[in-house]
């Protein structure tokens, strides 16, 4: 896939807990886990909009575009 997730790191920098981060936003940690080791097609901007929030980053700071070759 094109689209790489970079949740991980950007939650390491924060110093934020996957439990922490499930609470606040208010997903399952099931569903977050999902999303943080690349495992989802699509994520609802409404969902991207509250982790972007909580972890004060821009959209661009989870998401990264790698042309495949």
């Amino acid at each position: 896939m094109a689209i790489i997730l970079r949740l991980d790191r950007v939650m390491a920098d924060r110093k934020m807990s996957l439990n922490e981060l499930s609470k606040e936003v208010g997903i399952s940690n099931v569903n977050l886990s999902n999303l943080k080791t690349g495992k989802v097609k699509a994520i609802r901007f409404s969902t991207l909009e509250s982790i972007c929030d909580v972890l004060d980053c821009q959209p661009g700071d989870i998401l990264e575009y790698r042309r495949e070759t």
